[in-house]
């Protein structure tokens, strides 16, 4: 089975810092106690406040054709096998960092570490493997990631040698586009600051054992703007393609597997490609979802014109929702980690632009805007197309070539 070249899992640098060591935990911990907070959270309150309901109403409710409590079975069932996904992902994070699953006398503990916010965390990663990588998803990710991979293509049409074009995917999330882009032949590295993503990207690249192995009951925790609990109770198998065999297979006029093109680093996007040794390293560098989650966007676009190669180009596509505006930056390092708040970054201020002043920015820092527009489709983020609730994103696409 491939591996992703350049492997971050189990860094002893981890360990010699508390609070990375810290951040790294309590992700463990939020996989592992996922089943049981699930549980405990959507069922069992669920259960008492039916119960509380007077007799003859909760009975009537409990009889066909509602069968509430069935549902309630029905959702227990989901959420355990829910609960077997984040339970191999909370394996492999084990495995990797050297860590036992019932620690013992001298061995770390990494248990009781999660918050809150961790345990959300670990949901929303379960949850999101619906978008990156079941058929269902297909219409979001053709939203999100066609475009880049579309404009990619045309501006590197005139290469044949697609092995040599490096690309550099930050917020690269659970891998999804980082392994598109490997398969149509180019060297590729993602980039990601979240544990939890990148436990559940290294187990669906490189240990699911085949195509449409998993179930997974994307929204089954949901009960407000439901239509039917046939729609609330919809399953998907995961992955619609088997990454580690399609990566595994030589391009055609190569002899090289896409596998061995493909790397993940873990940090920061800032700390880590603003250094000297990336500087004119990538050929494109392409953004999804991504420039929003930074509280100071210049500090985004410095390290891409840091790392981008004279003539390279950033693609981007995605809204502006500001990650940070919905958080406070002044909170603990609890929620470093939560793939909208930077390591590096809180002290920097913050600041919220429209598009075409995110497109001014990017020209003065050295960039001419090639192309730029507004998707027409919208598009939704994990989103239950039966829902009642449609919530969509109409993205800012555009790319822009580094002057040389």
């Amino acid at each position: 089975m491939s591996q992703l070249r350049g492997a971050w899992a189990g860094e002893s640098t981890v360990f010699a810092d508390d609070e990375e060591r810290r951040v790294l935990f309590a992700t463990l911990d939020s996989f592992r106690q996922y089943r049981k907070v699930a549980h405990l959270n959507v069922t069992h309150r669920r259960r008492q406040g039916f119960y509380a309901l007077p007799s003859a109403e909760w009975r009537l409710l409990s009889a066909p054709p509602f069968n509430f409590l069935s549902t309630l079975d029905l959702v227990d069932d989901a959420i355990d096998a829910n609960a077997d996904i984040a339970a191999q992902i909370l394996e492999i994070g084990l495995e990797s960092f050297g860590l036992e699953k019932d620690p013992c006398d001298g061995s770390p503990d990494w248990r009781h570490f999660a918050t809150p916010a961790d345990l959300d965390k670990a949901r929303s990663t379960v949850r999101q493997l619906y978008r990156d990588w079941s058929a269902e998803g297909a219409s979001e990710r053709r939203a999100s990631y066609t475009p880049v991979l579309s404009d990619i293509a045309h501006h590197f049409a005139h290469r044949t040698d697609r092995g040599n074009i490096r690309i550099l995917v930050p917020g690269a999330g659970l891998g999804r586009l980082v392994f598109e882009l490997c398969n149509q032949g180019y060297d590729v590295e993602g980039n990601e600051v979240s544990y939890h993503q990148l436990l559940a990207s290294s187990w669906i690249l490189n240990q699911t054992e085949r195509a449409r192995h998993y179930r997974l009951f994307p929204f089954a925790t949901d009960f407000s703007n439901v239509l039917s609990r046939a729609h609330q109770l919809m399953m998907v198998e995961i992955p619609d393609v088997h990454p580690a065999t399609a990566l595994a297979k030589p391009l055609v006029l190569s002899k090289i597997c896409p596998g061995n093109r493909m790397n993940m680093t873990a940090g920061e996007f800032t700390e880590l490609y603003s250094d000297e040794r990336y500087k004119d390293t990538f050929d494109a560098v392409a953004t999804v979802f991504f420039l929003d989650t930074a509280p100071n966007i210049i500090r985004y676009i410095q390290t891409v014109q840091n790392c981008l190669k004279p003539g390279g180009i950033l693609v981007n596509t995605g809204p502006l929702l500001y990650h940070h505006c919905s958080t406070s930056l002044s909170k603990d390092k609890n929620d470093r980690r939560n793939g909208s708040e930077h390591v590096g970054q809180v002290n920097l201020g913050h600041v919220e632009l429209s598009v075409e002043e995110v497109l001014m920015l990017v020209r003065t820092m050295g960039f001419e805007v090639e192309d730029r527009g507004i998707l027409g489709e919208g598009s939704g983020y994990i989103q239950n197309p039966e829902s009642l609730l449609q919530s969509l994103y109409y993205t800012s696409h555009w790319v822009a070539r580094k002057v040389a």
